[in-house]
C-alpha cells in the first residue's frame, strides 16, 4: 500500500462521535448476537443480518447521483471484495466466541483489536502515530482489563475465536481507511453488503432453522442496528485518522457494563467506575493532544505564508 496517497482533511471531533455512537450500538448488538446464537445457526443469523445490509446499500446507491452503476466504480476493487468477505467472517468468529466461552472474555480479547489497529496504522496507512497516543491506547488497555477482570476463561481453546475476530476487525477498520482516501461511504457500504450476502447465503440456507415467537423482532432489531453501526464506522474512518478514534473504542466496554446493569440487574461494582474513568481519561486526552497538534499546525502554515 502506497504511502503517497493524500489524507482527506481530518475532523477529529466528528470521528470521535461517530465512534462512540458506534460503540452503543455495538454494545447491544452484542447482547442479542448470543441470544440468538445460542438458539440458531450463527449463519443463518448473519446471512440475514447482510440481506438487510444489502437491501439497505443498493437502495442508498440507487438514490445517489448516477445510480447504483456509478456507486460500484471504486479505486480500489479488490480490496472492497476482500472487504466484503472479511467482514461476515469476523463477526462469526466474535459470535462464536460470545457462545463457547461468554461475552465478558470474549471482550476481554477482542478489545485488543484497537492495539492492532495502532499497531499497523503507520506501517500500512502512512498514519503518525506518536508516544502520546500509544500512552493513551495503553491507559484504555489497562481500563478495559480493570473493568472486565478475566478469569482463566481467556486462556482456553475457545478463545481462539475472540483473538480471531480482533485481528480481523482490526484489518477490517484499517481497509475502511485506506479505502475511505478514493472511495466514498456509499461505495464501501454497498461492497461490504452486496459481497458479504453472496458469501453467506449457501451457508445460512444450509443451516436454516424457522424462528419462533418474538425471535423474529430480536432478528429484525439486529438487522438493523448493524446496518447502522456499520456505516457509521465506514464514516468514522472517513474523517479523521484511525490512530485518533481507537482510544473511544474501548468505550464499548463501558457500555456493555451499563446495559448489564440496568438491563440485566448486574451489580455496579468499583472496578467498573475505576477503570471507565480511566478510558475515558485516556480518550479526553488523546483529543487534547489532536487539539494541541492541530493549533500549532495551523500556527506553522501562518508563519510560513
Amino acid at each position: 500500500m502506497s504511502h503517497a496517497l493524500q489524507t482527506p482533511r481530518s475532523n477529529p471531533r466528528l470521528g470521535i462521535t461517530l465512534m462512540l455512537i458506534v460503540c452503543v450500538i455495538f454494545a447491544v448488538q452484542d447482547g442479542i448476537s448470543r441470544f440468538l446464537g445460542t438458539n440458531y445457526s450463527v449463519l443463518m443469523v448473519l446471512m440475514v443480518r447482510f440481506w438487510t445490509f444489502a437491501a439497505f446499500g443498493l437502495f442508498m446507491a440507487a438514490r445517489a447521483p448516477g445510480g447504483i452503476r456509478a456507486t460500484l466504480q471504486s479505486h480500489h476493487p479488490r480490496i472492497q471484495l476482500l472487504r466484503g468477505v472479511l467482514l461476515p467472517v469476523e463477526i462469526a468468529l466474535v459470535v462464536m466466541g460470545f457462545i463457547s466461552l461468554g461475552l465478558i472474555e470474549t471482550h476481554a480479547i477482542f478489545a485488543t483489536y484497537p492495539l492492532i489497529v495502532t499497531a499497523l496504522s503507520g506501517p500500512l496507512l502512512g498514519e503518525k502515530v506518536g508516544l502520546w497516543r500509544w500512552g493513551s491506547i495503553g491507559v484504555g488497555f489497562v481500563g478495559m482489563m480493570i473493568i472486565l477482570q478475566p478469569g482463566f476463561g481467556v486462556f482456553a481453546p475457545e478463545a481462539l475465536w475472540g483473538l480471531a475476530g480482533a485481528v480481523g476487525f482490526a484489518i477490517y477498520n484499517l481497509l475502511n481507511r485506506y479505502v475511505g482516501r478514493h472511495d466514498s461511504s456509499a461505495t464501501s457500504f454497498l461492497y461490504v453488503g452486496v459481497v458479504g450476502a453472496i458469501v453467506l447465503t449457501p451457508f445460512g440456507l444450509w443451516n436454516w432453522t424457522p424462528m419462533v415467537g418474538t425471535d423474529w423482532l430480536w432478528l429484525a432489531a439486529i438487522c438493523v442496528t448493524s446496518t447502522l453501526s456499520h456505516g457509521l464506522l465506514i464514516r468514522c474512518y472517513t474523517v479523521t485518522e484511525a490512530s485518533v478514534v481507537q482510544p473511544f473504542a474501548f468505550s464499548q466496554l463501558l457500555f456493555v457494563s451499563v446495559i448489564g446493569v440496568t438491563v440485566f440487574q448486574e451489580a455496579l461494582r468499583a472496578n467498573v467506575l475505576f477503570g471507565g474513568s480511566l478510558i475515558v481519561a485516556a480518550g479526553l486526552f488523546t483529543l487534547m493532544r489532536e487539539r494541541i497538534r492541530a493549533r500549532a499546525e495551523r500556527s506553522a502554515q501562518r508563519i510560513s505564508s
